[in-house]
């Protein structure tokens, strides 16, 4: 019963208490004072511990009985035979108990308490409410007399009232009246133009803890707002104008955001297939890791994005398209800052999705942030994907990125039972040749002319190639070029295969003529030729 009296009052009046065994405290006689160093105190919860002089301790005439403010000593609680007990209720110092339960690697309901700082007038009512709980209960008999430390009192602080500087502070226009009766139901007081501030609100020191308060109960709903004063009008940097704009371009495809941690395991080096003598595999290592699957920081963000896709496959989502600007750190000289690479990275899953589908992602992503000449080429070295199903992607001769479908290895060794696509972009190169301000051109005058060609090439020739080509052909008078179908079947030569692109002509000056637009077509189809496509038949 006496244990639950001291917790009950802890809860009741927020006072942590402790009850000592009379008969375990040598002389009678209870004191404050800092522990010697490598005294040893064994506590309630039957561990041993070493204490320092740093620390408070509640001791006997020989002995340390509590660690203040944290938890009493094992053989100083309350036994079945103990017959005379002891209450104390006190108040430390909220820094002291924290650095002790600290360094003690304990923290408890006092300790909890006294950290974030008690009421010292609070010590003496608790103490109170404790004998009255043992005499309600019939416990034991409570003996006058209580012994007191002279430094327990504490008085009330005083704060100025300034009801004209909390309105102007506030930008409010409350009544003194009205404020006065708010901190009264703080249980504050007045004495003139002065707040009496009770000992149980440590945190009200000065004017402008008063009028939050005031704020607090008064309302913030009721409080207009206020644009904050400025002599420059902001806007976006360049690069913030650009993430922005990738941010859009993806969400406007359907895909979702993701952010994953820069931290991983080597061993996911192994599971993308990575070769180990790979550049990449020369990562920075985290000194206190949280453990071995993020001691590393990535060199690469394809792990951390089929992690992400392997997550949501076997929690039987039926399809996802998820992106991220992610950071790669590339180390560079052992006591020098790695080399930060921001990359977008983009993987899929799903009945509706394939790399035709992630193809056309990536050319409306380019187009949104208009980049136009660009280049897509076959690549079967990528030790990540799967050798006839990846491309390389260049812009201006240098490297942009690479997309295609996972590897099935790779696959196995995430867990996903399904084909995945991904595409991952180098945002550096990515932002140096977008092109983000918008022209605008007047309605063309003069009709366009549009052309259909069937072709027949090698089916290891890229589409791309046969734009290209036409491209050259026609020169200033292409408008635009569609392909509409890709034919591969009985009626087409093993091996081949047939594309109808559409192309459409028009000149800015004046009509074509059937010279003009045949002379045009005649170009092209000797691109074509080149290339290896010819007209089908």
């Amino acid at each position: 019963n006496i244990v639950d009296i001291t917790n009950y009052v802890m809860l009741e009046y927020g006072q942590p208490m402790h009850a000592f065994d009379l008969r375990s405290v040598e002389g009678r006689k209870i004191r404050i004072r800092r522990a010697k160093p490598g005294e040893t105190i064994t506590t309630l919860d039957g561990v041993k511990r070493t204490l320092t002089d740093k620390q408070l301790v509640i001791a006997d005439n020989s002995k340390p009985m509590a660690i203040a403010g944290v938890m009493g000593g094992e053989f100083s609680g309350i036994a079945k035979d103990t017959t005379t007990i002891v209450f104390e209720s006190a108040c430390f110092k909220g820094t002291s108990v924290r650095t002790t339960a600290r360094d003690q690697g304990m923290r408890t309901e006092a300790s909890g308490r006294y950290e974030k700082g008690l009421d010292p007038n609070n010590c003496i009512p608790a103490i109170n409410r404790a004998c009255e709980l043992v005499e309600l209960l019939d416990a034991g008999d409570v003996m006058d007399g209580i012994l007191m430390d002279d430094h327990s009192n504490k008085e009330k602080h005083r704060i100025r009232f300034e009801p004209e500087w909390t309105n102007r502070f506030l930008h409010t226009d409350i009544s003194k009246e009205e404020m006065k009766k708010i901190l009264m139901k703080l249980e504050c007081e007045f004495d003139g133009d002065e707040i009496i501030v009770p000992t149980f609100r440590p945190d009200l020191v000065h004017k402008a803890d008063i009028a939050e308060e005031i704020a607090r109960f008064y309302g913030y709903n009721k409080i207009p707002s206020k644009k904050l004063p400025g002599g420059t009008e902001g806007v976006f940097t360049e690069k913030q104008h650009f993430i922005r704009s990738v941010h859009q371009a993806m969400l406007a495809l359907g895909a979702d955001e993701i952010m994953t941690y820069s931290f991983f395991s080597p061993k996911n080096y192994d599971k993308i297939r990575m070769p180990a003598d790979d550049p990449l595999r020369n990562s920075i290592t985290i000194r206190n890791p949280l453990g071995e699957d993020t001691s590393i920081m990535r060199t690469t963000a394809l792990p951390s994005m089929l992690e992400v896709l392997s997550r949501n496959y076997n929690n039987r989502n039926s399809e996802a398209c998820l992106y991220e600007l992610a950071g790669e750190y590339i180390p560079t000289q052992p006591d020098k800052l790695p080399l930060e690479k921001s990359t977008l990275i983009c993987g899929m899953y799903g009945e509706d999705y394939d790399f035709f589908t992630a193809k056309g992602m990536l050319e409306t992503l380019l187009s949104r942030l208009g980049i136009t000449d660009w280049d897509i080429s076959a690549c079967r070295d990528a030790c990540s994907y799967h050798p006839g199903r990846c491309a390389k992607l260049t812009v201006g001769g240098e490297a942009l990125g690479i997309i295609g479908e996972i590897h099935p290895k790779v696959l196995e060794n995430f867990g996903i039972g399904v084909r995945t696509y991904s595409f991952t972009l180098d945002t550096a190169v990515l932002k140096d040749y977008a092109a983000l301000s918008h022209t605008f051109k007047p309605l063309p005058k003069f009709p366009a002319v549009t052309r259909d060609l069937a072709l027949i090439c090698d089916a290891e020739i890229p589409v791309l190639e046969l734009k290209k080509a036409i491209q050259r052909g026609t020169g200033k008078l292409l408008e635009n070029i569609k392909v509409f179908d890709v034919y591969r079947g009985e009626q087409i030569a093993h091996g081949k295969k047939s594309v109808a692109i559409s192309v459409v002509l028009r000149s800015a000056n004046a009509t074509l003529t059937d010279e003009q637009v045949n002379n045009a077509i005649q170009k092209a189809i000797k691109e074509l030729e080149k290339v290896g496509a010819n007209l089908r038949t």
